[in-house]
């Protein structure tokens, strides 16, 4: 008799994952993939890792344990909330950061959670904060977090520009997650983008398959914007010898 061995369902889901902030010379745009696991099982496909926390100025991304971020982003959207009725304003970027701050790093022997937050106010324009495990803060102009970051780092660093437009920003970062997603088991799914500027929060999802992985629009060696809108090619030709 084989006996099969049956996956963990008894662990922690786990948002295994690439995830991403950057800002340009408008706004910021956060961008993240969709597969959340247990284990060996992957749990959702199409997860929504970008988390509205006010509405639409001030985003975060989740890494580490579904459970906890969740938890820890319903807290700050609380006191957040309170935050603008007391002063009759939204938030500023860097409030959220901080009360990020003070909850991971005072229960850190406890959470399993990365987490990237980013959004735009009038004091300070986009901003964007890496609060790692651990609960330290740091403002960044790009930050990437989760299991396909690592494989990332090097195109982020050659491609990145801190002037980018709008498009050629949101082509960077689909392009980032998708090459992650091609090199991560844990990373999978669609591409969840939103661009938060002035004006407000622009959400998007693309399917990985349509990302022509490459450099980015603008950069040196980037394919005209014509050749962008091709899919990347998924299919096998099988040839018989019949």
């Amino acid at each position: 008799m084989v006996f099969h061995q049956l996956p963990d369902f008894g662990q922690a889901v786990s948002l295994g994952t690439t995830i991403m902030a950057v800002k340009f010379k408008d706004g910021v745009i956060l961008a993240a993939d969709s597969r959340t696991s247990s284990g060996s099982y992957i749990v959702n496909r199409v997860a929504d890792k970008l988390t509205e926390l006010y509405p639409d100025s001030i985003y975060c991304c989740r890494s580490g344990s579904a459970a906890d971020t969740q938890a820890i982003a319903d807290i700050i959207r609380y006191y957040l909330q309170v935050h603008a009725a007391e002063h009759d304003a939204p938030p500023p970027v860097e409030i959220a950061a901080n009360l990020f701050h003070k909850v991971c790093y005072s229960n850190r022997g406890m959470l399993s959670a990365g987490l990237i937050v980013a959004g735009w106010d009038k004091a300070s324009g986009g901003a964007v904060y890496n609060i790692p495990q651990g609960g330290s803060v740091h403002q960044l102009d790009i930050s990437i977090g989760g299991s396909g970051s690592i494989f990332i780092y090097g195109y982020c660093d050659e491609f990145y520009r801190p002037d980018m437009s709008k498009e050629e920003c949101l082509d960077f970062c689909r392009k980032a997650v998708a090459l992650a997603i091609s090199r991560d088991g844990s990373s999978g799914g669609v591409i969840r983008t939103c661009v938060i500027t002035e004006a407000g929060a622009e959400r998007d999802v693309i399917p990985f398959y349509e990302v022509k992985i490459g450099p980015p629009m603008g950069a040196p060696g980037a394919a005209p914007a014509a050749a962008e809108a091709a899919p990347m090619q998924t299919d096998v030709e099988v040839h018989s010898d019949n």
